[in-house]
């Protein structure tokens, strides 16, 4: 903990002078979503209250903003808690997740499409595993989604998957081996941007859907032995 309150120390900078909760939200989201506090970590609030400088009453909002994104859980009596996902939780995800992207690949209009930004994620995610940073390929991937979901241009939508794609990091948490669950995702990807940039919707669309299953049922066959190695 002490080496992950020293890097949040490090972002007290972000929250210039007009410290809100929603600055200290948005930088514990950030640090959730890295790892650096793991699902199932207690978070305190006199050490990331002190990390950050600020008071009591702000940490609380953010930790109320974050539990209402389904990323912290408060448990009565003992603290706030990084969330532990459940299979159904993931499935759920993934539900969602099959929504909104499918509906965004399907209503993007007549190419050409701003794909800058989806084939810098794609390149990412290839540096990474080149350099055998799974993690760091993981977050590749959820950049190559975000931006596909940011090609709606609707900042409704960008907000909803940001919390989304967040608790899926909770769940990329417990995978035990990263590499098998993300390096198949660097080829999909490609396939994905190399559809829309010949203007295929529906072919993207297809790749879409059938990657979303694949990562599903990886995530939740890991879920499930997880939870029989417990019991």
């Amino acid at each position: 903990m002490a080496e992950q309150l020293k890097d949040l120390a490090d972002d007290r900078a972000l929250l210039g002078r007009t410290s809100t909760a929603e600055r200290v939200s948005d930088i514990l989201r950030s640090r959730i979503a890295d790892g650096y506090f793991p699902p199932g970590t207690r978070l305190s609030e006199d050490s990331i209250g002190g990390a950050l400088g600020v008071s009591r009453n702000t940490l609380r909002e953010a930790f109320r903003l974050l539990t209402h994104e389904r990323l912290l859980v408060h448990e009565l009596n003992r603290g706030v808690f990084v969330r532990v996902l459940t299979v159904e939780d993931v499935e759920d995800i993934y539900r969602t997740r099959r929504l909104v992207e499918c509906a965004v690949v399907r209503g993007l209009g007549e190419p050409p499409y701003g794909l800058d930004a989806l084939a810098e994620a794609v390149e990412a995610g290839r540096r990474a595993a080149r350099e055998g940073d799974w993690k760091a390929v993981g977050t590749a991937n959820i950049h190559f989604h975000r931006e596909l979901v940011a090609l709606a241009g609707s900042e409704r939508t960008d907000e909803l998957m940001r919390s989304v794609f967040a608790e899926l990091r909770l769940a990329f948490h417990v995978v035990d081996d990263p590499r098998r669950l993300h390096e198949p995702y660097i080829a999909r990807n490609v396939e994905i941007l190399q559809a829309l940039q010949d203007g295929d919707r529906e072919k993207a669309e297809q790749l879409l859907a059938v990657y979303l299953d694949a990562s599903l049922a990886r995530i939740v066959e890991v879920y499930r032995r997880r939870v029989g190695e417990e019991g």
